[in-house]
């Protein structure tokens, strides 16, 4: 399979995106698939005009975008993308789009049609906390999800789509406080162990939903 493994660049005034530097330290091949790695401008709207133009320049079977998601503790796959933009921040041109619609003619929300629970259960058993997340957010992040479900809808029927956020990378935090964080090395691997678990089979029935 051909997946397109795509992150964002860093945004609100950092540095470093840990979603990024992860891609980075990916190989080209996982498995029986190849991947097409690709940075996103953390930018609503411009970041899937990059996005398509890869897809329709490649022959891609599957998209997996990674985002960062300060405060979690996991590596979370997310089940669904929500059709709003909601911005708490600007994102790196400065827009800042609040209660918008991302597509008017879109679905209230596209799920993932990755094996998100066969995903999850392959990084915890690679040795990586990861929980299965029922929210993308609403920052350029569940954007992109959810474009790449539209894209699935609208155009390539057979796409996979799916997304996963990480947390803080250790360089990212500061000692003195409580803000989870793990090792690049660890994401890299808790990533790798996801992308092998990516196929066109049903997902597993496994008891990963929540309470909160």
């Amino acid at each position: 399979m051909n997946i397109l493994v795509a992150a964002f660049e860093p945004f609100d005034g950092q540095v470093l995106n840990p979603a990024l530097e992860a891609l980075r330290q990916l190989p080209h091949e996982i498995g029986k698939h190849k991947l097409t790695k690709l940075e996103l401008p953390t930018v609503f709207y411009e970041a899937n005009d990059v996005l398509i133009q890869c897809v329709q320049q490649k022959d891609i079977d599957a998209i997996l975008t990674i985002g960062q998601a300060g405060g979690r503790s996991a590596l979370t796959p997310e089940r669904v993308a929500i059709n709003i933009d909601d911005a708490r921040i600007p994102d790196n041109k400065g827009q800042q789009p609040i209660d918008t619609p991302i597509q008017q003619d879109g679905a209230p929300a596209y799920f993932s049609n990755m094996p998100v629970k066969r995903m999850t259960a392959a990084i915890q058993q690679s040795g990586v906390e990861a929980k299965l997340s029922n929210t993308a957010g609403t920052f350029v992040c569940n954007h992109i999800f959810y474009q790449s479900g539209y894209l699935q809808a609208t155009q390539y029927p057979q796409l996979l789509f799916g997304f996963i956020h990480v947390p803080y990378i250790s360089e990212q935090c500061n000692v003195q406080t409580a803000t989870p964080s793990l090792s690049l090395a660890t994401i890299v691997t808790g990533l790798t162990a996801a992308i092998t678990a990516i196929s066109y089979d049903d997902d597993a029935s496994l008891a990963l939903g929540q309470t909160e």
